[in-house]
């Protein structure tokens, strides 16, 4: 199949099942991507990531041009060879970074004046900017460069930061790309729905291989989180897939899927990992607390994951307590094993025309 067809291979309400093609192979919908910013994804191999059924990874385009830059992914043959991943990587643009790095960033019309995180060295990043970095890269999937705006934030800020991510939009719209490199635009808009319809619209309009969904998951309260992925996806074409950036809560996934999202991605199964939490079933647990020093069960029961087959709670505990690193590469292989099953259950469950029961029970348990 050609890079960018988007199949859907079934439809349950709003819910969809659906293979989007990459250069690299085939991603099955709806997916979820584990974050790997510099080039890895903390403490797994790809060769764990690929036992652990992993079909896509998010990289990040402002992290990996500072560190280790695009002389040395592009030396070492593009960002696939450079990590030892041969399936499919999205790559953020570094929009994501004007908000987390408002401190350090000063916005003008054509891009942003950033001061290193590292060593407060002064870097431009803008479309032509972000673009040039992802070819370089050769993700399958590049992401316009735009601006999320926080939460909250007036009317009239959401307005300007809109203005700005279609004018970027448009921009790296026109700009080359990897061969057989995807191109997706994203809705901003805060809560304001008109906003986050006029975005849509007007990207779709442009005319790109999908859409993503942006500045949700960023502190403001649930009910208006869904109210934003609803008036972002609501106004985008059927045909194409749609991505909601940097939603991670288990609950949430399967929410905004039954609104009509396909892709996901997240920091929270690994960060949780590294704090020394354990995503199971029926919510997160602190596997470093006290109460499990000697618990022989494994994380999970009924799991079977590495992890769960081989190991304790106790031992696993004793391992991140005297910070020992198998303890949160275990846990690491746990969480995303929680999450791979999950959204396998999830494309399962829309094929078989149950999503919606599958939905509500699996809601109710993990909100307790």
């Amino acid at each position: 199949m050609t890079p960018g067809t988007f199949e859907l291979l079934a439809t349950d309400g709003a819910a969809r099942r659906g293979r989007l093609w990459t250069a690299h192979g085939p991603v099955e919908t709806p997916v979820f991507m584990p974050v790997g910013t510099q080039a890895t994804v903390k403490t797994l191999e790809p060769r764990d990531l690929e036992e652990l059924g992993v079909g896509m990874l998010l990289g990040n385009t402002y992290h990996l041009m500072i560190r280790p830059g695009m002389e040395v992914v592009a030396a070492c043959g593009g960002l696939h060879r450079f990590m030892g991943w041969q399936r499919p990587i999205l790559t953020d643009s570094g929009g994501f970074q004007v908000f987390s790095l408002t401190k350090l960033r000063k916005l003008k019309p054509d891009g942003v004046v950033f001061n290193s995180h590292v060593d407060g060295a002064e870097l431009f990043l803008g479309p032509v900017e972000a673009m040039a970095v992802q070819r370089a890269l050769g993700s399958d999937i590049a992401m316009c460069f735009d601006e999320c705006p926080p939460y909250p934030c007036e009317a009239q800020y959401a307005c300007q930061a809109v203005e700005r991510t279609l004018l970027w939009a448009a921009s790296c719209r026109e700009q080359e790309r990897a061969t057989g490199q995807l191109l997706f635009g994203i809705v901003q808009g805060g809560e304001f729905a008109a906003l986050r319809e006029r975005c849509a619209r007007e990207l779709t309009a442009i005319g790109f291989d999908g859409y993503a969904v942006g500045g949700v998951s960023v502190g403001e309260p649930e009910p208006v989180l869904l109210r934003e992925i609803e008036d972002g996806v609501r106004h985008l074409p059927v045909e194409r897939p749609r991505y909601i950036m940097g939603l991670g809560d288990m609950w949430q996934l399967a929410e905004a899927v039954a609104r009509g999202a396909d892709m996901f991605d997240c920091v929270m199964p690994t960060r949780h990992a590294r704090n020394g939490s354990a995503f199971t079933r029926r919510g997160p647990y602190p596997v470093k607390a006290g109460e499990y020093k000697l618990d022989t069960r494994p994380v999970e029961e009924g799991c079977g994951c590495y992890a769960c087959r081989h190991f304790t709670r106790a031992y696993i505990r004793h391992l991140l307590n005297v910070n020992e690193i198998l303890g949160v590469r275990l846990l690491t292989i746990h969480n995303i094993h929680c999450y791979m099953e999950y959204m396998r259950e999830m494309r399962d469950a829309i094929a078989a025309g149950t999503f919606e029961a599958w939905r509500r029970e699996e809601t109710a348990r993990l909100r307790g």
